[in-house]
């Protein structure tokens, strides 16, 4: 006989009162760690639980003489076999008890009314009471045969596929689904696994986990060798070690900063991590056209309500059925010379609005053939003004490069700036960056210049006070530095001296280097693209960090206002405060891309086509193509992304994401202007339609003014 208590969280287990013997004990369900369940065997009539107490004791092992318990043997009350389809998370479904049922399962299922129960998939007879996170990641990773990944490779469409539609939008499927094995765990990062195929049985090896594994070890290996390899006394035993080894470094036993990430492509040990992210993309793909293909077949869903904290989850259902959003991206027909050409006068004066030039810019992107992006990033940018003549647009930039070394001269050359003490420390911070970032492309990788002999004792002395980074020996492990990379140190040390109150900050040298690149080490030119990129995204590098704490606040209002489900997700594993997005919004994607997706990602967001803040939008779109993987397993599988985002589909969900949203926000305003101007007392239906068919109690939400934000395009 079991007795339970909501507010004495007991168990209270007694024995049939007729026996001779007796006992009886209780203890706090909170003092419950897991319980060993074994149901009855041929070899042992009586099925059995361990009890085991979270400070490492075990009570009586309990046995269940089910053939002397009348209360198993009463008729049971038939529970409804279709869950509320309202509430959140969704009930366990109920089972009929079979003939070979025992008192150990109505236990747990009366258990289950008080805590949290969790089957340990590394033991099926362990189940975890009100289990922690820890317990959660050591005992839930789902075990896959060795030919799952196979058969999800064969059977999906994954090279021809679009951008898939947000689950948000699509109707929910208003049949029973089929019995889900794993909805009686507690976690919800189990709750949305569909059910495995019947014949999967338990498998010996976990192949997802095996995989993280083999990459996290062989990263931790990589990253050792590297700063091994990079000290100076390493040089002289690189051409005696093994290939893969010596395919850390150059031949002439240099090190090679780039990376296998850095360079677009990946090494031997980066392969499972590279499988694994491509794998589970597939899933989340097929998982988007299966929600697409259910939400065709089934008419639309009424409006529903449902109390929530966030207030948005009203909404949601009742504009499912809004017409959804179509991207216009069309990345294989690219902004190329000749179209540019055509889009200007003989006197240079363009004859096409900006407003053309971004939206086709934002579709198309811009061709990477010869060196166009040399002449169309300014002026999306906003360096050379777009309204003007040739000869006017020349004069203003004469201006600016005059400007330009103006600047640069309050510091080069200068001993009493250049030796300044808060002078020197910005030096070494810019010097430190720079020389290892981007080293994979050829500006950065080639060797140092040599001093010439014979050189003036002035000219030596500028050159003392005006580079950048200092000798070889004076880093110790750090890479060599060569003219480009001080050039591109210098542009960030002038830049300090712009923008004083900002100053130099890490992660502005990831920003800087691409834009040299393209702009083939024109440093002037390079700067004020620099400083025009550093108006959009400087409030990601104050030094509060107020402005990624506004940009994070708003990501996370986004997808509460988009994707509630993944909202709750993240909630329920403390992951609302999105820091895995942090490095995403702070250097705009730099890291998770190739070196020339970066730059095709980068020139979309600086047309502010849409949003001024159009990266949130890539960031959600990132979040929603691996939707699947991060409700099943944990929030830490976004960390595990970098170089295996497919950008031209990410761009395209971006857009109808955006899309999505302007609509979301146009419902809204439409529902609260209907609500305040009430019922028509005149008899003349007024253009918005009648307000009759929207229910007075529903709740509209109000949305925030940073989500309103998100809505501004163009900048002064």
């Amino acid at each position: 006989m079991l007795k339970g208590s909501r507010s004495l969280d007991v168990v209270l287990i007694e024995l049939p009162t007729q026996r001779p013997e007796s006992y009886a004990f209780s203890v706090p369900l909170t003092s419950i760690y897991s319980l060993i369940v074994r149901p009855p065997t041929l070899s042992s009539w009586y099925g059995s639980i361990g009890i085991n107490l979270i400070n490492g004791d075990t009570l009586p092992t309990l046995h269940f003489h089910d053939d002397e318990s009348r209360s198993f043997t009463l008729a049971s009350i038939p529970r409804p076999l279709v869950p509320d389809a309202t509430s959140y998370p969704p009930p366990a479904p109920h089972v009929p008890q079979s003939g070979n049922s025992w008192g150990g399962e109505d236990l747990l299922s009366r258990l289950r009314s008080y805590a949290h129960l969790m089957r340990s998939t590394l033991d099926p007879t362990l189940f975890l009471v009100d289990p922690s996170r820890a317990d959660i990641e050591a005992h839930s990773t789902q075990i896959f045969s060795d030919d799952a990944v196979d058969d999800i490779l064969a059977q999906s469409s994954y090279a021809n596929s679009h951008s898939p539609v947000p689950a948000h939008r699509r109707p929910r499927p208003v049949q029973t689904p089929p019995p889900n094995p794993y909805s009686y765990r507690s976690s919800v990062l189990h709750r949305s696994l569909s059910s495995p195929p019947s014949d999967a049985g338990p498998s010996s090896q976990a192949r997802l986990a095996l995989l993280q594994s083999f990459s996290n070890i062989t990263r931790a290996t990589r990253h050792a060798a590297q700063n091994i390899l990079s000290h100076p006394l390493a040089k002289p035993i690189v051409p005696h070690l093994p290939d893969p080894v010596r395919s850390l470094v150059n031949a002439n036993g240099e090190w090679e900063w780039g990376s296998w990430v850095e360079k677009g492509g990946v090494g031997e040990f980066e392969s499972a991590r590279v499988y694994l992210a491509r794998w589970a993309r597939i899933v989340a793909e097929e998982g988007e056209r299966s929600r697409r293909r259910e939400a065709q077949a089934l008419p639309s869903m009424s409006t529903t309500e449902e109390t929530s904290s966030l207030g948005i989850f009203e909404l949601l259902h009742s504009t499912s059925n809004l017409p959804t959003p179509k991207s216009s991206r069309d990345p294989d027909h690219p902004v190329d010379e000749v179209m540019w050409a055509k889009w200007f006068a003989e006197n240079g004066r363009p004859k096409v609005r900006i407003e053309e030039m971004k939206r086709e810019v934002f579709r198309r992107g811009v061709s990477s053939k010869g060196k166009l992006r040399q002449t169309i990033w300014p002026f999306i940018l906003g360096v050379y003004e777009w309204d003007v003549t040739r000869a006017e647009r020349l004069h203003s930039w004469e201006e600016k490069r005059k400007m330009y070394f103006e600047l640069k001269s309050q510091w080069c050359g200068v001993p009493e700036v250049f030796d300044r003490p808060d002078v020197i420390e910005e030096r070494h911070r810019i010097d430190v960056d720079c020389r290892r970032t981007d080293r994979n492309q050829p500006l950065f990788t080639s060797k140092e210049c040599k001093e010439k002999d014979g050189q003036s004792d002035e000219k030596k002395t500028y050159q003392r006070y005006s580079t950048i980074s200092p000798d070889l020996g004076d880093i110790g492990s750090q890479s060599p530095t060569n003219e480009h990379i001080d050039r591109h140190a210098s542009i960030l040390l002038t830049y300090n001296f712009y923008e004083k109150d900002l100053g130099y900050v890490q992660g502005m040298s990831d920003l800087c280097a691409p834009i040299y690149v393209v702009m083939d080490a024109n440093e002037e030119m390079t700067f004020w693209c620099f400083v025009e990129v550093m108006h959009r995204m400087k409030q990601n590098f104050l030094r509060d960090q107020s402005g990624m704490k506004k940009q994070l606040l708003t990501l996370q209002q986004l997808i509460g206002a988009m994707d509630p489900e993944l909202y709750k997700h993240f909630e329920k594993t403390d992951g609302l405060n999105l820091f895995f997005c942090f490095r995403w919004v702070l250097i705009a994607f730099k890291r998770e891309f190739p070196f020339d997706e970066v730059l095709r990602l980068w020139e979309v967001l600086w047309t502010d086509y849409y949003s001024n803040e159009f990266v949130l939008f890539v960031a959600l779109a990132v979040l929603e193509s691996h939707r699947d993987m991060i409700l099943r397993y944990l929030v830490e599988y976004c960390n595990e992304l970098s170089m295996t985002i497919e950008l031209d589909t990410t761009l395209a969900q971006a857009e109808v994401l955006f899309l999505s949203f302007s609509q979301l926000v146009a419902d809204i305003d439409r529902r609260k202007a209907a609500e305040l101007r009430g019922p028509s007392t005149d008899g003349i239906r007024h253009r918005g339609g009648s307000t009759e068919n929207i229910p007075r109690t529903l709740n509209i939400p109000t949305l925030s003014e940073n989500l309103r934000e998100l809505l501004h395009a163009g900048r002064s």
